[in-house]
This record gives structure tokens, C-alpha cells and sequence, in this order.
């Protein structure tokens, strides 16, 4: 028999075009990988892509070539398109973490020559050096509450301390500040995300996507140059945007499970039968519905019971879906948005919704000068909506509300309550992860129990880390 083989074809040493034509071709061909690779060129390869992936649709070719971006300087809330593709990966500068200067922001381009453009600069040098004069304050009271830990060295202990003033303070900081960010994706995805971007409302986005276009070309020059403005999404979003509702803002409830599969744990055992055993489904699920209560806790048992906490369930548990409303800071959807399993409709940015004040912000006597940052930030937004309501989100620091409708599967509900209820999640994040937890376990008892939490609640979050929300 042939001996087993497992190599890599190096991007050092051929192109992101030659091996995704070396990877499609296997289909036809029966010579090894290495041999299609040594008969192709750029030049074959490029005309392979003109007649199979432009001229036959056979887009999927494209997915064995593999970029590396690097974005620098880019808006957040132009970040979020570029971060909106669930088959990428990516990695960004954290606002925890790391401290921004006070040039480091974005001017919309659509402000230019426009009257609000000096004093949406003044507004955001405002809240920028309210972040800056923020930092201080917030830093001595954790240093007088977390002393340096033994053998610890000046390092980790600044990285410790910076982690948890800094991340207080970020709330200040608007949707207009910048930030870098490493994308790494195929070229199918990358022409996918281009084309979305020169369809973006946001001039700041559209220039991205004619740069992204450009630097992609130079690797993959056949697989993405066709990438265009999709009519489709301008005229599509212009229409929709269009229909004016005349409901208010109101929303007491912050955090509502508004649709879910009433027999979703059924269905997710039913499923788990189906796969192990020699059964039509109807017959899984008849079968499972008769079961006693305490026979379907003994199956639920067997699926779930041996789960450990860095285990995947197995994927049987994508048969019941989940549809919340939510409102929730801007910083925690920031990392409520990485979750890309999920189906999410988020809102534009906004002032309407009110805003949230960390607790260390308050006791560090800053609650004043914080709050009013906030409200100049709200009064430039009033004056941008009224110009251009895309633009008016540049102005919005994380510290204000967002809406976003959130749909996702039980296996997906495991990943994200888990991870962002653990300790080192911010408490932002930690107390939409665990109100959404209460919420699954009201209507989906029987496998939610097997999710593991920190022992918290998102009342106690509230408690300990918000003088409002």
C-alpha cells in the first residue's frame, strides 16, 4: 500500500493562487500534491481561476487561498464591518488593555468641509481627554484595593492592575477612536467582505474596501478583482432605512427571550438517538416524548453528564434555537460580536438609549466630569443624526446603550455563557452572559444545568461593578 503522507505547501514558496489551483485540481488529477504544485506558474494558475472560478462559478476554489490583512488606524465602528464575516479569524487592539492617545481617532470623511466637522473634533478631544484625565483617579483606588501579590513581578503586576482601571475607563472612549486589527481569511471571504465594503453607507469603510481590494490583488490578482459594489445592498439598505416607525425608544426589559423552540430539548435528544442508533427521526423523537421525566434527565444524563469544562459539545445540540432582544453598552458588544455563530442584528450606535457608569468611575470621584463627557457626547449626536444618522455613530462612546437581536443554538449558548461568564471576562459581558443563561434556564432546564458558570448573577454584577446601567 502507499505510505501515508501529510506536508505543507508553503505560502514562502508558492503563491496563494498556485495552491489553491494545486488543491482544486486533486479533483481531476491523480498525481500527488507536490507534482500538480511543480507544473503550475502564476500565469497557468491565474488563467485556471479565469475559467473555473470567474467563468464557472466554482467560487469555492478560492477558499484554499489564504491572506493574512493587517488594518492600522481604522475607526472602530468601521472595525465592525470589517470583523462581520463569520469564516475569518481575527485579533484586535483591546480596549482592557491598551491606553489611547489623544490623536488617536478618526475624522469621518463625510465631515469634510461640513460646518459640525471642527466641533465634532472638539467633542471628541473632549472625550478623549476626559478618558485621559480618567485614568489616574481610577488607577490609585485599584492600587490601594489590590495590593502587589508575593514573588510577583513589576510586569504582572501592572498588566493585573492596568486590566482592571483601564477597562472602567474605556466606556469614555467613542465609536471614532482607533484601532488595529490582524485578519486572516480566504480569498472567497475576502471578496465577500470587499464587496460588502464598497456597498457600506460609511465613506471611512468604502476607502477601506478599495484598499483591501488593492493589497489583496498584488497575492490574489484573478480571485478577488471582480469584487464590486453589490447594487443589491445600497439600494436595498437606502429603502429599508427609509420606512420610518413612529414607536419610541422604551425598552424596560433589557434582556428578552422572545422566540425559542418549545420542544428544543426533545428535539436535541431525539437528534442525539438518531445519530447513534438505526432510526428514522420521526421515530427518534416519537420515542423520546414518551419517555418519563426521569428517563429523559437519565438520556440528558448520558449526553451532557461527562461534559468537562473546556469540552465542545457534540453538535446535536444545534437542533434548538434561541432569539433575544438585548440592550447592552457598546464595550459589551464589542465582544458580543466576536461570537459570529450566531445570527446578530445589531442597531446603529446611539445616544437615545442612555448609558452606563462603572462603579470605580463613581468612587473615584469622577462620576461628575464622566457624566459630563457623556452628555456633550449626546448633544454632538443629536446635531450628526440630523445630518447623516451613519455618521452621528462615530461620536458614541462604549458607555452608551446598543440594541442588537441575538439568534443562536444551544451548542453556541454552551461557548458563549460559559466564556464570557468566567472571571476574567469584563463585567460588561458578564452580566449579558449570565441574564441570558437565567433565561434559557427558565424555558430549557433539563440541559442548561449542564453549562458551567461562575457562580455569579447578573444582579450581583450590577451590584458590584455599576452606579448605573
Amino acid at each position: 500500500m502507499p505510505e501515508r503522507e501529510i506536508y505543507l505547501l508553503s505560502p514562502r514558496a508558492l503563491s496563494p493562487e498556485t495552491i489553491a489551483v494545486a488543491f482544486a485540481k486533486t479533483s481531476r488529477a491523480p498525481e500527488s500534491f507536490r507534482e500538480i504544485a511543480s507544473e503550475l506558474s502564476d500565469e497557468k494558475s491565474a488563467q485556471f481561476h479565469e475559467k473555473w472560478v470567474v467563468g464557472y462559478g466554482h467560487a469555492s476554489v478560492a477558499e484554499h487561498a489564504v491572506l493574512h490583512l493587517a488594518f492600522e488606524n481604522v475607526s472602530r465602528i468601521a472595525i465592525e464591518t470589517i470583523e462581520s464575516s463569520r469564516l475569518a479569524s481575527y485579533t484586535e487592539k483591546s480596549t482592557r488593555y491598551q491606553k489611547w492617545g489623544s490623536d488617536d481617532f478618526t475624522i469621518p470623511p463625510e465631515l469634510d468641509g461640513h460646518p459640525l466637522r471642527d466641533e465634532f473634533i472638539q467633542t471628541v478631544r473632549l472625550l478623549f481627554s476626559t478618558y485621559a484625565e480618567s485614568l489616574d483617579p481610577v488607577k490609585n483606588l485599584i492600587l490601594g484595593r489590590s495590593p502587589r501579590r508575593e514573588n510577583e513581578s513589576d510586569e504582572a503586576y501592572d498588566r493585573r492592575i492596568r486590566s482592571q482601571y483601564v477597562d472602567r475607563c474605556r466606556f469614555i472612549l467613542p465609536a471614532a477612536a482607533n484601532a488595529n486589527v490582524g485578519m486572516t481569511a480566504n480569498a472567497r471571504v475576502i471578496e465577500m467582505v470587499i464587496r460588502k465594503m464598497l456597498s457600506h453607507p460609511l465613506a471611512e469603510v468604502r476607502q477601506i474596501g478599495e484598499k483591501v481590494k488593492e493589497v489583496s490583488k498584488a497575492e490574489t490578482p484573478t480571485l478577488v478583482k471582480y469584487a464590486d459594489v453589490v447594487p443589491y445592498l445600497v439600494e436595498t439598505t437606502a429603502e429599508i432605512a427609509n420606512w420610518k416607525s413612529e414607536i419610541g425608544n422604551v425598552q424596560t426589559d433589557w434582556c428578552k427571550l422572545i422566540n425559542f423552540d418549545k420542544d428544543g430539548e426533545k428535539n436535541i435528544l431525539a437528534a442525539a438517538l438518531y445519530r447513534f442508533n438505526e432510526m428514522p427521526y420521526a421515530e427518534a423523537l416519537a420515542y423520546v416524548k414518551a419517555l418519563k421525566k426521569k428517563e429523559r434527565e437519565q438520556l440528558a444524563e448520558a449526553l451532557l453528564g461527562k461534559l468537562g469544562k473546556y469540552d465542545v459539545p457534540l453538535r446535536e445540540l444545534e437542533y434548538a434555537t434561541y432569539t433575544f432582544d438585548l440592550v447592552m453598552d457598546q464595550g459589551a458588544y464589542a465582544e458580543f460580536k466576536r461570537h459570529r455563530m450566531m445570527t446578530q442584528t445589531p442597531q446603529r450606535l446611539t445616544t437615545r438609549l442612555g448609558y452606563t457608569i462603572p462603579l470605580l468611575v463613581t468612587e473615584a470621584g469622577f462620576g461628575l466630569k464622566y457624566e459630563a463627557a457623556m452628555q456633550s457626547a449626546s448633544e454632538m449626536y443629536e446635531k450628526l443624526y440630523a445630518f447623516n444618522p451613519d455618521v452621528a455613530q462615530y461620536i458614541v462612546p462604549n458607555g452608551f446603550n446598543r440594541r442588537v437581536l441575538a439568534q443562536f443554538n444551544l451548542r453556541e449558548a454552551f461557548a458563549f455563557c460559559q466564556l464570557r461568564s468566567a472571571a476574567n471576562a469584563h463585567f460588561s459581558i458578564r452580566r449579558v452572559a449570565q441574564k441570558i443563561y437565567e433565561e434559557m434556564s427558565h424555558v430549557h432546564p433539563l440541559l442548561t444545568k449542564y453549562m458551567k458558570l461562575r457562580e455569579e448573577t447578573w444582579q450581583q454584577v450590577e451590584e458590584n461593578y455599576f452606579t448605573q446601567v
